[in-house]
């Protein structure tokens, strides 16, 4: 089971990095036309993926026990979303051994200052501001 989710979590970062840097070498990310942004079914996909991060996040924010570790991971999953969420999943993934059980993933909890989390953090900062000032045309 560990393999499994190993392999599924490795192809939902992989894919994710793809089509981002498929779609941001096509279009600026805050260059979406209006007709799009405010399509019915645009808003009901953003809610619906918004939400999924926000449920995925209170079990992070359960597992995590410093204070800087889960501000840290709420930032990098609202900010990168599925890269963030799968990247949290392989990095959960790693301390348990290929015959662990799923109780050791989903129960156990983490300790430490959570550097992934602030390193995706910071990385999904960097790319919103970055694309943010690139859409307005400004350095």
């Amino acid at each position: 089971m560990i393999t499994a989710l190993r392999a599924l979590f490795l192809v939902v970062l992989a894919s994710m990095i793809w089509v981002t840097t498929w779609a941001g070498l096509r279009c600026p990310l805050f260059a979406v036309p209006a007709p799009v942004a405010t399509h019915p079914w645009f808003v009901a996909t953003m809610f619906d993926a918004y939400w999924g991060f926000t449920t995925f996040y209170v079990w992070v924010c359960y597992k995590e026990a410093s204070w800087t570790s889960k501000v840290a991971w709420f930032v990098a999953i609202m900010a990168l979303g599925n890269i963030a969420m799968s990247s949290y999943c392989l990095a959960e993934l790693s301390q348990v051994p290929r015959d662990g059980k799923l109780p050791d993933i989903l129960t156990v909890r983490r300790t430490g200052p959570g550097w992934l989390g602030a390193a995706l953090a910071l990385a999904g900062v960097a790319v919103t501001v970055a694309a943010a000032l690139g859409s307005h045309g400004t350095p």
